[in-house]
């Protein structure tokens, strides 16, 4: 296969798999993921063992979405591990009891949303989407953030899982266009019925 397609950069491997680049650096060095080196001393790894790799860190198929949540959740963890959220009015505004709900929370939206994929997206699960939108609503309607603060932070995270599937489909042909289209789809669907609860639980207040 053509080196521009099955070798990736240590940034696109990190990318692929969630993690921090000096992760993916510590699993090469240790000889848990292969990799080679360019002449100018790049790294460069295989696609085929990134896959594998993912798959040591999860059950759940398919493999697409066991990687894009993990993507998602490894994004979410650099962006508060880094502090970039304290400029983000609506997370200033967070307490650090809410903060710490919505770490757990955030980690069941993702489950439910692996699960709710990895069983063919059926419109019977979007029960869980909508009773997960009304706990968020909760939790940060009871710590004084008006809707506009909890639609935003919802958007930002919600952001993370749009972007893994964007770098997914970008490093890993040839799944055709329609199969990222309908996971797009599926993914929005999602987010979309989430969105709608918070709202909805808002005005219901």
């Amino acid at each position: 296969m053509n080196d521009s397609t099955e070798w990736v950069s240590l940034r696109q491997a990190a990318d692929l798999l969630g993690v921090h680049p000096a992760t993916v650096r510590n699993w090469a060095d240790k000889g848990d993921i292969a990799s080679r080196r360019t002449p100018g001393g790049h790294r460069r790894f295989r696609k085929t063992d990134l896959m594998q790799q993912a798959e040591k860190q999860g059950e759940l198929q398919p493999l697409e979405v066991q990687v894009i949540i993990q993507n998602a959740l490894g994004q979410t963890r650099m962006q508060t591990g880094a502090g970039a959220l304290g400029s983000e009015p609506w997370f200033a505004a967070m307490s650090e009891t809410t903060r710490s709900e919505l770490r757990v929370q955030g980690r069941l939206v993702l489950e439910a949303l692996r699960e709710y994929l990895g069983s063919g997206a059926p419109d019977a699960r979007l029960a869980s989407a909508i009773t997960l939108g009304q706990v968020y609503a909760r939790v940060l309607e009871n710590d004084g953030l008006t809707l506009p603060q909890a639609v935003r932070g919802f958007l930002y995270f919600s952001d993370f899982v749009i972007n893994s599937i964007l770098t997914w489909s970008e490093i890993t042909p040839p799944r055709s266009a329609g199969e990222w289209a309908t996971l797009l789809r599926q993914v929005n669907t999602f987010i979309n019925a989430m969105l709608l609860s918070i709202i909805e639980y808002y005005e219901a207040e």
